[in-house]
């Protein structure tokens, strides 16, 4: 085995954080797994069944997105054992543990002095080569890149793959990552309806396909405010508002749900007003929906509600 315990990026569009290598099953996994990756073969070579399956087998944990950071703690037989360090868990004090293809990352190195950062604000993004040509590039809704300078339109960023570009229209732009505008709790709930009719995708962090923690953390993100990334921490966070009073839930509190058989927290999703969630659910057609949360099999089950400001 190789010690790394080095910082490296995720250097595919999205790289899924595994269980275990283990966990891969061949070969329907393997355009998931390879570099280049693409989610769109991987996601088509699978039944829906097959995607719940990477839950109930406990097969995937999260995701990862292009240019994200990761600790390596180590390297064996091809496979990375890492750190999401902006995905907070109370699995691991750094950040989400997991296991990735090595060859979807890349060590990261230095930058002379970026001007800042970019978050990608459109559903896919295309990214370009420097000729102003399209690379064959296209990178998920919240990937954030360092910034290399603003011109005629262009973002500059810097990539794993070197200077690209992308189109001023399609990110937003800050001094670092903890100092985009932020924005309020009701307009994360705005950003998921974006992605209504989403495909549900057990561990997803990208507009490729969401899980249920995966849609908040993200729309959450994107309005410059982070959460932990599994819904039970999500729940320890925010401020707690009377589960049993319906007239005191606003638009952008997150509703938490326990399991069908136990305590434990298994679902959440926003509140929208007038009774209706949207949320990424496994159940019904398997994707991003807005539900009368009454009618929904959730409604007997919900446990807390929390508000993030």
């Amino acid at each position: 085995m190789e010690q790394a315990e080095s910082m490296w990026v995720c250097a595919v569009p999205v790289a899924t954080i595994w269980t275990s290598p283990e966990s891969v099953r061949h070969p329907m996994d393997e355009a998931g797994t390879a570099a280049p990756q693409s989610m769109n073969d991987w996601i088509s070579a699978m039944t829906q069944d097959d995607r719940f399956a990477l839950c109930k087998e406990s097969r995937v944990q999260s995701q990862l997105l292009y240019g994200e950071p990761v600790i390596v703690d180590s390297i064996e037989d091809g496979w990375a054992k890492v750190i999401a360090v902006w995905q907070r868990s109370v699995k691991d004090e750094r950040g989400y543990p997991g296991w990735v293809p090595a060859a979807q990352l890349k060590e990261s190195e230095p930058l002379d002095d970026p001007e800042g950062v970019v978050r990608t604000d459109v559903p896919k993004c295309q990214v370009w080569r420097t000729d102003g040509q399209p690379d064959a590039l296209v990178i998920p809704f919240n990937s954030i890149l360092p910034l290399l300078g603003m011109r005629d339109g262009w973002a500059a960023v810097a990539t794993p793959h070197g200077e690209r570009l992308l189109r001023e229209q399609d990110i937003t732009a800050a001094t670092s990552i903890h100092h985009f505008q932020k924005q309020t709790a009701a307009e994360a709930a705005e950003r998921a309806v974006e992605f209504l009719d989403l495909p549900y995708f057990w561990g997803g962090m990208s507009s490729y396909g969401y899980d249920c923690s995966g849609l908040t953390y993200n729309m959450f993100k994107s309005c410059g405010l982070y959460l932990s990334r599994d819904a039970g921490d999500q729940a320890a966070e925010g401020e707690a508002v009377p589960a049993d009073t319906q007239a005191a839930w606003q638009r952008g509190d997150l509703l938490f749900f326990t399991g069908e058989e136990s305590d434990r927290i298994t679902h959440v999703g926003f509140y929208y007003g007038d009774g209706q969630m949207i949320h990424a659910t496994s159940s019904k057609r398997g994707a991003v929906v807005l539900d009368e949360l009454k009618n929904t099999a959730y409604a007997e089950r919900l446990c807390a509600v929390r508000r993030y400001t």
